[in-house]
């Protein structure tokens, strides 16, 4: 888990909990708007993700002081998740999510760089995006990881 921040403020929010899964590469990411609490990132991580996907075996971050928080440490032990934190020497620990990070960064630059106000907009289908992207290292697409099948495709509409 991770955030992104220093965002333009958009629809009220202004960073993203990024959150991903080491297995299956599979993502969530949840706007978020500062200033948040801990109790405010577990709501988000449990009604958008653990409704989803049940308890962590490890949750691995940074040093952030929300996952440093004894809330936070105790609800992950709570839900039986072992708490892994990188340091500032050895970011490769959560390497995955910097990487991530970097690609959700330049789809929403791409999508919205003439209008940076409005990358709220766009979070819904950058996850999208993420999930059905081929992995090399997976030789296949986190959805398919996740799922064991190949994520349904929209219709294409012709146009004269």
């Amino acid at each position: 888990m991770d955030f992104i921040e220093g965002l333009p403020s958009s629809l009220r929010y202004n960073c993203i909990l990024v959150v991903i899964d080491k297995f299956t590469k599979y993502a969530h990411f949840l706007p978020l708007a500062h200033p948040y609490t801990a109790l405010d990132i577990a709501n988000a991580y449990l009604s958008q993700v653990y409704k989803l996907h049940g308890s962590p075996k490890i949750s691995i971050s940074d040093r952030d002081k929300t996952f440093t928080s004894l809330f936070w440490k105790e609800l992950m032990k709570q839900l039986g998740a072992t708490t892994l934190f990188s340091t500032a020497y050895h970011p490769q620990t959560d390497g995955q999510t910097e990487r991530l990070n970097q690609c959700l960064e330049q789809y929403l630059r791409d999508m919205c760089f003439m209008k940076p106000n409005t990358w709220a907009k766009w979070i819904s289908q950058a996850e999208r995006w993420y999930n059905t992207t081929y992995h090399t290292a997976l030789g296949l697409t986190p959805f398919e990881a996740l799922y064991g099948y190949k994520p349904p495709y929209y219709r294409q509409h012709n146009h004269p």
